[in-house]
């Protein structure tokens, strides 16, 4: 059973003072894709986080305190709303004692996912290959950024595959590959065996620590949601540098992955990534087994 840990009570003044910086800090971070969303301009790189997960920037920009702390005021009620919290003689906390069959199972699944991931030897040799497979000997019109050009001929794009890695862990990327690249990969992960590949050098591992920090709220501290986002969205800036489309015109500069210098690079930024998702992956691993009652 988890540690039992007196609750730390929290002002209003001070807790109200935290949810307004992080409303401050989402709207700092998210401003220029809510002008384009509002004009109806798409963004192949800051358009990813809100199109491909699920989580909506209204939600992201909701504050929670995580575990551990007591809200007091009359405000804090509205907390209440959300059946993971609870009253008590102080104010409001999140109910770590009742937490919902559903979540209770789903938190031991991610308990379990995420140690084995960061247990998992990080490989970093990948290179991005991923995205290059992802429009491997696909016509023009089946290319999902249209609007943005390519970097090679389809023949050459197609030779750069074909002599590549073809080593990709991550279920949720694998899905993605053209029919034809699929059996270029020399791993064919499943959505079933997918605690059996995922390892913390890969760049999708990496982001998705943001799914699974928003995938556990309300349990979820606010600052580490949001340093999830944060990592997230730098991965995925890199993750389309280092892809075969052209976005020097929206001001990214191509990792060329094609080229030595280009994977030397991208592996470098590679292995910051697992370094800033290590101490994330550790807290939300803490969280989900808290939450599973382990």
């Amino acid at each position: 059973m988890p540690l039992s840990i007196s609750p730390r009570l929290l002002p209003l003044s001070d807790w109200q003072e935290r949810k307004q910086a992080h409303e401050q800090r989402v709207d700092e971070l998210i401003g220029d894709h809510r002008e384009r969303a509002a004009r109806g301009q798409a963004h192949p790189v800051e358009d990813f986080l809100f199109n491909y997960y699920s989580l909506r920037p209204g939600r992201l920009r909701r504050w929670h305190p995580g575990p551990d702390v007591v809200l007091a005021g009359e405000e804090a009620r509205a907390f209440l709303r959300w059946p993971e919290y609870r009253a008590t003689a102080e104010g409001v906390a999140v109910d770590w004692e009742h937490p919902l069959p559903q979540r209770r199972e789903f938190a031991g699944w991610l308990s379990a996912y995420l140690e084995a991931t960061a247990n998992r030897p990080a490989f970093f040799g990948c290179f991005g290959w991923h995205e290059w497979a992802m429009v491997y000997r696909q016509s023009p019109e089946e290319i999902r950024h249209q609007a943005h050009p390519l970097r090679f001929a389809p023949d050459d794009l197609a030779a750069i595959v074909e002599q590549g890695p073809g080593c990709c862990s991550h279920f949720d990327a694998f899905r993605f590959f053209t029919p034809a690249a699929r059996p270029l990969n020399r791993l064919q992960p499943t959505r079933e065996t997918t605690i059996d590949f995922e390892q913390p050098g890969c760049l999708h591992a990496n982001m998705d620590l943001y799914k699974w920090a928003y995938k556990l709220n309300p349990y979820t501290p606010g600052s580490l949601l949001l340093d999830c986002f944060v990592l997230a969205r730098d991965i995925r800036e890199v993750d389309m540098r280092a892809s075969p489309y052209d976005l020097k015109e929206l001001g990214y500069e191509p990792i060329k992955v094609e080229t030595r210098a280009g994977r030397e690079i991208y592996e470098q930024l590679q292995r910051n990534f697992s370094e800033r998702g290590e101490p994330l992956r550790a807290r939300l691993r803490q969280l989900a087994a808290r939450i599973a009652g382990e």
